[in-house]
């Protein structure tokens, strides 16, 4: 009955996450409220950094020759902006709403030595310029040859192509100096007023000539000119990248009336690729997983249910003296571990992300996490990492208490630097990495600071706060007493050997969360948006109860061949599966991933081991607070004497 009631509870849960999934990207909570236009407003572009994937270090936008404003303007950015590297300013590109303009020119610059190299590095490595209006990031649309009715979006415009002039075999660099914008809007039609909801260039590369003198954006072009009706609609005569040369920077805007409304504007960046494949194979994914569930929960709980009933009925036969299997073991079972302090400590940390995990899911589930909120989810993660502190201290605390530690003090400082201490060092080491690049992904000293001083200030008191409050608390009993002496444990089977049983156990939550794994190391390396949250808070309730029936299940194997060990263990079991997720980072660099600088390649790495150890100790946790569930239950369902 009561399994009976448990499955439909499951089954109900996943029916309502799966109903919640396509909801996560269909309505929209963004961080602004819509802005309305009438006609001859001012509509300020926005520029922000230039991003490749092949090197993955972002540039600020004036890091190349082009045109400025009389004034740079920082825009205020949030603390996860900072941390993606967002560098947000004001450009000279200023459009009238609903007002065509053709041929505008921005300025004319020459080349010299450093700047031509420069642009040239930035050609070679494929830099993408990022523009923003209204919040919403420029694309280019690009039609698939397959399939023509489909237009796929692709996030910013190349900084300039490499080609060659016909009859020549010499590779030249060509720069993009001439875009052809086009703004979307949704009328109201009521009033005259407009919201914007698309944001679309084609980029073109022109030697741009003119008669007479230069006479700023006044100088009538002989290439471009809209009163003898010759615009740039290719890239026939393209603009060389050379020292010397001068490059005349020009544009049009087009305004095209659109049926989207504001609300739905970001779907067309959101449903990018085909989304069937994703669906299908998340959806067989859990399938196999739930299955697989499914049948280790009927094999646990028909094996258990008989073993109880047998030990119980040995008592009353009078044949204790002939106990096989786990219960053998119940004087030693709760003998508290080798290096307990350390165990304490990482599943103290486990409890500080998991927490963390499970709000920032259910914040983005809601759609408060949106892409539109630039830089939202990382400062979520942060700030909620370090307001999890109080749980974190209470748990490794509590645990501490029950293996009879008595100071408190050494395992709280422990478990709030000993996790974080080792992220922040890889963490600093790629931060001076990235430095050294000149790049503007490098996390600015300010922003250091205020890392430092959230954990310093921040995490760390509420570890304490959590410790003193879980100490306080009475030691958690034990079920049964643990001898004085320890047994002698038989020699085990080959396939129960501890590394064995750890990295099997490893497999079956890393197959759980690997086909969703792929999408989200697309996203980050790859600079698309990820927006499934519904799926992936699916998936993150199904690897919580695969690494915790996995673990069980060998729990009780092992308990089964008289190996009483099973604190680390359980950890490790479940924790193992960090060691696929490094290892298909490691497939995806070499088979997605077309990186070629050594630093780009540490970095991936570097930030791969971070997620990894991450991981590690979210899954040990998990597995461990299993583990110790289930030894205490069966251990107080026996009768012993």
């Amino acid at each position: 009955m009561e399994i009976s009631r448990s499955l439909s509870w499951i089954a109900m849960t996943i029916a309502l996450l799966s109903l919640m999934a396509p909801l996560a990207s269909s309505f929209y909570l963004p961080g602004v409220a819509p802005s309305d236009f009438q006609k001859g407003d001012a509509l300020s572009v926005k520029v922000n950094k230039l991003s490749s994937i092949k090197t993955q270090l972002p540039y600020s936008y004036y890091s190349l020759p082009y045109c400025k404003p009389d004034t740079i303007v920082d825009s205020a950015e949030n603390l996860g902006e900072v941390l993606r590297g967002d560098r947000i300013e004001n450009s000279p590109y200023v459009f009238q709403m609903r007002e065509p303009q053709m041929c505008q020119i921005v300025c004319k610059i020459t080349l010299n030595e450093k700047e031509a190299k420069e642009l040239k590095e930035k050609i070679e490595d494929e830099y993408r310029v990022n523009m923003i209006l209204d919040n919403l990031p420029l694309v280019v649309p690009i039609k698939r040859p397959d399939q023509e009715s489909l237009t796929v979006y692709q996030h910013g415009f190349h900084v300039g192509v490499k080609g060659q002039y016909s009859g020549s075999k010499e590779e030249k660099y060509f720069i993009h100096n001439h875009l052809s914008f086009v703004v979307k809007f949704h009328k109201d039609p009521q009033t005259e007023l407009a919201r914007i909801v698309g944001f679309e260039v084609k980029p073109f590369s022109a030697r741009h000539d003119f008669e007479g003198e230069w006479n700023g954006n006044k100088t009538r072009l002989t290439t471009c000119d809209p009163h003898s009706k010759r615009l740039v609609i290719n890239s026939d005569s393209p603009q060389e990248v050379e020292t010397g040369k001068t490059i005349i920077f020009t544009y049009d805007v087009d305004f095209e009336e659109s049926d989207v409304k504001w609300a739905s504007r970001w779907d067309t960046y959101l449903l990018m690729t085909d989304d069937q494949i994703h669906w299908f194979s998340i959806v067989n994914s859990l399938m196999i997983v739930l299955f697989l569930s499914g049948m280790l929960a009927m094999i646990m709980l028909r094996t258990l249910y008989r073993d109880i009933s047998k030990y119980n009925q040995l008592e009353t036969q009078e044949e204790a003296q002939e106990e096989t299997g786990w219960k053998l073991v119940h004087g030693d079972v709760f003998r508290p571990p080798v290096n307990s302090d350390l165990l304490c400590v990482y599943v103290g940390s486990g409890v500080q992300f998991f927490g963390m995990m499970l709000v920032t899911m259910i914040f983005a589930v809601l759609g408060f996490l949106s892409p539109s909120n630039r830089g939202g989810l990382m400062t979520a993660m942060v700030l909620l990492w370090v307001f999890m502190g109080i749980f974190a201290g209470f748990c490794s605390a509590r645990l501490y208490k029950m293996f009879k530690g008595t100071e408190w003090k050494k395992i709280t400082l422990k478990t709030a630097f000993m996790f974080p201490g080792v992220v922040s060092g890889i963490f600093f080491f790629l931060n001076a990495l990235i430095w050294g690049e000149k790049s503007s992904g490098a996390v600015p000293f300010g922003t250091m600071f205020a890392l430092v001083l959230l954990w310093f200030g921040i995490s760390v008191p509420l570890v304490f706060a959590g410790s003193y409050i879980g100490f306080k608390k009475p030691a958690i009993e034990d079920p049964v007493k643990t001898n004085k002496i320890p047994r002698q444990i038989p020699e085990q089977a080959w396939y129960m050997n501890p590394v064995f049983s750890i990295l099997i156990g490893g497999i079956l939550p890393f197959g759980a969360v690997f086909i969703e794994l792929f999408f989200i190391l697309t996203s980050i390396w790859l600079h698309q948006f990820y927006y499934i949250f519904g799926f992936l808070f699916l998936v993150f309730i199904i690897l919580v109860i695969t690494c915790a029936e996995i673990t069980i299940v060998l729990c009780y194997f092992q308990l089964c061949s008289e190996d009483y060990l099973w604190w680390w263990r359980a950890y490790l079991t479940a924790g193992s599966s960090a060691l696929y997720l490094f290892l298909y980072a490691t497939f995806y660099f070499f088979t997605k991933l077309e990186i070629t600088k050594f630093v780009s390649g540490i970095l991936y790495f570097g930030y791969m081991l971070i997620a990894s150890y991450a991981f590690f100790v979210l899954t040990g946790t998990i597995g461990f607070y299993a583990c110790f569930w289930f030894t205490r239950l069966i251990y107080s369902s026996v009768k012993i004497d």
